[in-house]
């Protein structure tokens, strides 16, 4: 009988994997958006496409932790299921 495991989507948000995602984008994020605009940032030149663009650094992180993790349960559950 096939073991059917949870989707994709209800392991991304499941809240263990997100506060770890949030957790991680907000460190590299921050790290990435002071070396992307620290000197903007420092010397008040921000426009407000430059702090778009820095608010969606912060999802390349989020994404990649999240994606790790999703790809972390699918694999761990199917070593489980065999």
């Amino acid at each position: 009988m096939a073991q059917t495991h949870p989707s994709i989507w209800s392991i991304a948000t499941d809240p263990t994997v997100m506060r770890r995602a949030t957790k991680i984008a907000l460190v590299v994020g921050i790290v990435i958006a002071l070396i992307n605009h620290g000197d903007k940032i420092a010397g008040g030149t921000m426009t407000t496409i430059a702090w778009a663009k820095c608010m969606l650094t912060f999802l390349v992180p989020y994404s990649v932790s999240t994606y790790s993790s999703v790809m972390a349960v699918r694999d761990r559950l199917q070593t489980l299921g065999e």
